[in-house]
């Protein structure tokens, strides 16, 4: 979170965070942001989801764009409300409340968090302001403790959006090139599912997918074999779908 502008909030118990996760082409990473702070007369580094309250003046969707874009730099991203948080143990962890006391310049008692999701291809264009911001991906699997309850925030976006393309697969495709490989969608699916796929029976599932086609053309360059390119006809996919 950042100095507020002069401009009245709606609610000093109400916050927006984003959580913003993207596919490099090998590895799931979420994009978090550095937080600075002192307790008990140490200062202390480590990190948090992209976050702040909300102004009176605009709704939670805007506030979820503002949010992002002047934490991290990142616009036209699609942003998706998927949950509440409200426990009254988000603000226990009295180091998280003095930050917030701190940064704020308000008195904190109780927050309750909307979570907004957004998944992404990582690419130059996306990373290009990330560092001007304090901000940075990292591999989901690597992730460490977070402020207030943004580790169970990542955790819940990670159920839903297992839950989401199990209904309309079509969102893993948006992360994959224009043509990818079996091996790459397998690896993304291991990722979004946390398991691991038999390379046989993956490519039996691949088969039953009308709407990945195999294309005519085959990896070029590669130590080993070359492996078939696949691409995601969305024409077939939304026929099949109605």
């Amino acid at each position: 979170m950042q100095n507020m502008e002069k401009r009245p909030l709606a609610n000093h118990h109400l916050s927006v965070d984003c959580v913003v996760i993207g596919f490099d082409g090998k590895q799931l990473k979420v994009l978090l942001i550095n937080r600075i702070g002192e307790y008990n007369g140490e200062v202390y580094h480590d990190m948090k989801l992209p976050g702040s309250l909300i102004y009176m003046d605009e709704n939670l969707d805007e506030a979820a764009k503002r949010v992002l874009f002047e934490l991290t730099g990142l616009k036209s991203v699609n942003l998706v409300q998927f949950k509440a948080f409200g426990s009254k143990d988000r603000t226990s962890n009295p180091k998280d409340v003095l930050w917030l006391e701190r940064t704020m310049q308000l008195k904190v008692d109780r927050i309750v968090t909307i979570a907004y999701l957004s998944l992404v291809k990582i690419d130059r264009m996306l990373d290009k302001n990330l560092d001007e911001h304090g901000a940075s991906w990292v591999v989901l699997k690597d992730v460490k403790k977070l402020a207030f309850d943004h580790n169970r925030i990542i955790r819940d976006a990670l159920t839903y959006i297992r839950h989401y393309v199990e209904f309309n697969p079509s969102l893993l495709f948006e992360l994959l090139p224009r043509k990818f490989t079996a091996a790459q969608l397998r690896v993304l699916f291991e990722l979004v599912y946390g398991k691991t796929f038999d390379v046989r029976n993956f490519h039996k599932k691949i088969v039953m997918m009308e709407y990945v086609v195999p294309l005519d053309e085959k990896q070029q360059g590669v130590a080993h074999r070359a492996a078939r390119y696949y691409k995601f006809d969305k024409k077939i996919y939304n026929k099949i779908r109605r």
